[in-house]
Order: C-alpha cells, then structure tokens, then sequence
C-alpha cells in the first residue's frame, strides 16, 4: 500500500509541502474537521508509513532548534516512563540523540483522544524512517521507502574541476569518486584538464519523483589527452560479479592506480637530476610528488603485503609495499601511516594520510616504484593485466554495447544541446559510432 501512497498522492506524510488539502493548522493535520471533509476523507490515502490513518489525525512537522523526543512527545500526553522505555528500547535500532534538527516527523493521534500520541514516525534521511508505536507495548522499528532507479544519460566539459562540470550537468559531484575508481589504472585524474569531456549513462534513485542520490555507472566514454577512454559494465555470468570493460571487452582493471591519491597533482616528477628543495643540492629524484592537503587519504596502488611500515629524518612516515616478485611501491612523507609491517592490503585500500614529515617543505606524498629491485617512472610503464570477455559472451556484450553507442551519439557534451549535436556530426564524423573503439594512452598503468 505504501507504494500505491507514493505513486498517486503527493500530499502524503513524505512530502506535506506539495499537499493540494487545505491544512487545518500549520502543522497538516490531515482529518481536521472542515466543510469538505468527507470529500477528503474519499480521497485520502488508506496508510502512511505502514499505517491505517482512517482512525488517527496525522500531523507532520520537522524538528525545531532544542527540541528532542521527549519535549515533542510530552506535549502528545507520553508519559515521561513511557519516553524512557522508548528511548532504552530504540538504542539498538536507532539511537535517539542522533535526532537532529530541520529532520521531518509524523504524529499519529488517535480521533477519539485528539492529544494523544499512538504513533511517532521520524526520517533520518531521504531514504529510511523509524516508527515509534506508542500504545500498550512500546515497539520501534525501521523502514525504507521505496526507492525508484532510472537509467538516465548526462554529458559535460570540464571548465574547472570533474566536480563543477557534474553538477553544471545535472549530475552528482560523488560520481566523481565513482568514475575515478573505473577508469584508476588508464585515466590520470590529476591530470583532467579544460575541454576535457565525458559521457555518462548511470541509475539515478529517486522517492516520490525526487533525487535521493545516483546509483551505479552502467556506461561512460572519457576524454582525455586527445583519447577517448571508455567502460561499460557488463556481468557475463549471473553467478559472478560484473566489472567494467572497453569497447573491446578488455577489462579495465589494472594491477597498478595512475596515482595514490585520486584527486592531486604532481608538483615533482621522477628525474634524474633535480634540486633539492631543502638540501639545496643537484641530486635524482626517484619519485613522482604529489601534493595535496594535509591528511588526504593515501591509497595503495595495487594489491601486496606491507614490507615496511615506519619512520626515517628524510622518508618521515613511511609505507611500503610487497606487490610480487617484480613490483613494490613506497609512500613517503605520511602524517600518519594506517597500516602495519607484514599486513595485507587491497588496491586502494587507505595506507596513510598526507603529510610534510622528513625532508618535505610543504603536504605531500612522494611515490616510489620499483621494478625488479630498480626505482622507476610509474608514469612510463605499461602494465596492462587486461582480462577479455569469454568468447561465449561476446555476442551479448556487443548487443548491450550497441545501443549505448548510439544514445552517447546524440548526447551533448554542451548545455547548448543543438549546436553541440550538429558539431559532433561536422567535427567527428568518423569516431560518431566508435564512442567505445578508443586506443589505450601509451602511458596507461
């Protein structure tokens, strides 16, 4: 029933607001006695959060500055014994301090004792609601609205940050964190620049025809550095987890991230003679830098076991990490390290968090490679672990591929949607169908 609530009446309990019912008093009581009150009773809804509302006046309002589960109940005539056994019995299900004000809540009063409170509904969030059941036996319990996804297509170019051109486009900033997880071993996010674009199709979840926030990335097309990088996910076998894969049905897992941090920027390359800024003398630097604020989380590249865990005057918090035989990967500079000698990790798994301890002038983290036992530029490999698609799947993950290929021909990457379509026909005729037939950059980890 409470999705019969959802779909055919905007004015229930989740979103007073949009009620076309005059309220009776400022705080919505629903069955309040007016001329027209049987008309409204024939159209109102049978429940609301659960509950039959044919007995009860419903009322909702939100939380005010001060004001807490025992002052709004005790004005609903709660017995203050009675508030305290709700409270003991809520603690593991939800935990009443963490009421918090400008939250909505419902109250349900019984029509034959119009102050008194049978019913307290609270919503944490968009999403879920905890019902207090205030009669003989005090019950609480927690429910989830029902949520619905749609598949839904955004595009953009970036102007200043992955951030910004989301929003701009309708999207939501976190996909940022979603689409550098995909593309981590191709894509050198410190890297984005202007006139970069992007391409996206993703489930967005909604209650009551509002955004509560997106779901999974089906499909995105990336441009950067004059290529156009590419993943669609796709689970071949419903008994396995999906992953994503290029146009090629090569998975884009890598066994080593572009960077440790998924948002910074390079203020040292590896070279072999640079000067140092604290010794002040001409020496290799066998690291790439990457500056970012203090205590950004630091990520460890690939899979491995934690060789050295500890402190040095010139590394100061220091990680390193064991990947196999022919790979490890240190952290330097940590103000903090989180992980411990002999522990294993998991690609971009938390190690540490940035800092400016041994010889640093400023936050950073200095990021060391090794291969086979000789210091590296990370940036200059080409480690490609890349897993094709079973042979026997190949014909369902073109068919799903297909029709991707053709709703991002006609996605714009502008807000100017006209000028955009006619310039992907003039501009790039030849790539307008191969949105996913990319060539891997030549430094892709």
């Amino acid at each position: 029933m409470l999705g019969l609530l959802i779909s055919f009446f905007s004015f229930s309990a989740f979103n007073s607001n949009k009620s076309d019912i005059p309220p009776a008093s400022k705080n919505h009581n629903y069955l309040a006695e007016t001329p027209d009150s049987i008309s409204i009773a024939n159209l109102m809804p049978e429940e609301l959060f659960g509950i039959e509302i044919k007995n009860y006046h419903v009322e909702n309002s939100t939380i005010k500055r001060k004001e807490n589960l025992s002052t709004i109940l005790e004005r609903f005539e709660i017995a203050p014994a009675t508030i305290a056994e709700l409270v003991k019995t809520s603690k593991s299900i939800f935990n009443v301090r963490n009421i918090v004000a400008g939250k909505p809540y419902t109250v349900f009063t019984s029509r034959d004792i119009p102050n008194k409170a049978e019913y307290f509904v609270y919503q944490p969030n968009s999403l879920e609601y905890i019902v207090y059941d205030l009669r003989d036996t005090v019950k609480v319990f927690k429910e989830r609205k029902n949520v619905e996804t749609k598949v839904e297509t955004i595009g953009g170019t970036i102007k200043n940050s992955l951030y910004e051109a989301l929003q701009e486009n309708g999207g939501e900033a976190d996909m940022a964190v979603h689409l550098a997880n995909i593309f981590g071993g191709v894509i050198n996010f410190y890297a984005i620049k202007e006139g970069d674009w992007f391409k996206i199709q993703y489930e967005r979840n909604y209650v009551e025809n509002e955004v509560v926030g997106a779901g999974r990335i089906r499909s995105a097309v990336f441009f950067h550095n004059g290529n156009e990088f590419q993943a669609h996910y796709f689970q071949p076998d419903p008994n396995t987890p999906g992953e994503y894969y290029d146009g090629n049905g090569n998975s884009l897992h890598r066994s080593f991230l572009k960077a440790p941090l998924k948002f910074s920027r390079i203020s040292s390359r590896f070279t072999r003679k640079r000067l140092h800024p604290v010794q002040k003398v001409w020496k290799a630097h066998l690291g790439t830098d990457y500056a970012a604020p203090q205590g950004t989380p630091i990520i460890s590249t690939g899979n491995g076991v934690v060789s050295e865990s500890g402190f040095t005057s010139g590394n100061g918090n220091y990680v390193k990490i064991k990947h196999n035989k022919t790979y490890a990967t240190q952290y330097l500079h940590m103000s903090k390290r989180a992980v411990k000698k002999g522990q294993q990790v998991k690609q971009g798994q938390v190690i540490g968090y940035v800092g400016s301890t041994g010889l640093a002038t400023g936050p950073h983290v200095c990021y060391r490679f090794w291969k086979n036992g000789v210091q590296v530029d990370p940036l200059r490999q080409n480690i490609k672990m890349a897993t094709p698609i079973p042979e026997k799947y190949k014909v369902a993950f073109h068919q799903e591929l297909e029709s991707v290929r053709m709703e991002f021909a006609v996605t714009p990457i502008e807000k100017e949607v006209k000028e955009v379509r006619y310039a992907l026909y003039e501009e790039r005729p030849s790539s307008l169908f191969r949105y996913f037939d990319v060539n891997d950059s030549s430094d892709a980890i």
